[in-house]
């Protein structure tokens, strides 16, 4: 089992430690290479396995409905927290409930449990961005138009690969190929791209940035748990379920806080160093999914 967590997650960390490494004598244009990433490398692979006809999506229908009630859960069950912390609510609660499904989900996701994994990966990372761009920049600003929030190349890769998966129209498979090789680019450079961002990391609101690191993984392993008691998940599926209910805040909650001038140090805070916690809680929770068998 231990050789199991440690190939999983020796990769993450020494591509993201790359990512450090060379930002730290260097000054990538970080900013540049994540919206190249955003805007067609992550919808060419979303667009690619979504469309492959390899992957039944009706059966990942309960999986994205467990996903939504984590996202959404895990900022009604802290709400309260906030109200008694007196935390603003709008630096607090979206980086509790849109977790880092991309940059960190996603490779983990794939390195733990192999390419069998990648079709609820993928799912998982459209549920959570969904709602971030629907759910979440409402919450920041209810002024912002719907067509503004959803007009964004990964939900229309989104959907034009859920027409093509569902009308069964078969795509070439060389077609199919270059997406797939284009789409791979994807994974290594969020990696890369976080361990650079890492280097930003600002301890001087430590105690936000600490409550958020134990909070954002714990509600969401706490609204996962009757998920899986009541959804009949396959095995690998649950497996992709745990693994995201604990992940970290999304670096893109920063980027959303300074966009909306949303005290984004705070939320840098938030983010950086709950991705630091998960170079704790992600072996953990690999640990206990490894010896739980469920692939």
């Amino acid at each position: 089992m231990l050789a199991q967590i440690l190939s999983t997650m020796l990769p993450v960390f020494l591509i993201a430690g790359c990512g450090a490494l060379y930002g730290r004598y260097r000054s990538p244009d970080i900013q540049g290479l994540n919206t190249l990433n955003m805007e067609l490398f992550v919808p060419m692979l979303v667009f690619a396995v979504l469309a492959d006809q390899k992957a039944p999506l009706q059966e990942y229908t309960s999986l994205a409905l467990a996903a939504t009630v984590v996202v959404l859960g895990s900022g009604i069950i802290l709400y309260p927290l906030a109200r008694v912390l007196k935390l603003n609510i709008k630096t607090f609660l979206p980086p509790m409930m849109f977790n880092n499904s991309g940059n960190m989900g996603l490779p983990v996701l794939v390195f733990a449990f192999g390419d069998a994994a990648l079709p609820a990966a993928i799912v998982l990372f459209i549920v959570e961005m969904l709602l971030h761009f629907s759910v979440g920049l409402y919450m920041l600003d209810p002024h912002t138009s719907i067509l503004r929030r959803l007009r964004l190349p990964i939900v229309f890769a989104s959907i034009a690969g859920l027409v093509v998966n569902v009308s069964g129209v078969p795509l070439p498979e060389w077609f199919l190929e270059t997406l797939n090789m284009l789409g791979g680019v994807c994974i290594p450079l969020m990696l890369f791209a976080l361990g650079v961002r890492m280097l930003d990391v600002d301890f001087s609101d430590w105690k936000l940035g600490m409550l958020g690191a134990i909070a954002c993984p714990v509600s969401g392993l706490l609204l996962a748990w009757p998920m899986v008691a009541i959804l009949d998940l396959p095995g690998l599926q649950v497996a992709a379920l745990w693994v995201f209910a604990a992940l970290p805040p999304a670096v893109l909650n920063y980027m959303v806080a300074e966009q909306y001038r949303q005290q984004p140090h705070k939320v840098a805070s938030l983010v950086l160093i709950g991705n630091l916690g998960s170079l704790v809680v992600m072996p953990i929770v690999l640990g206990l999914v490894f010896a739980a068998g469920y692939v």
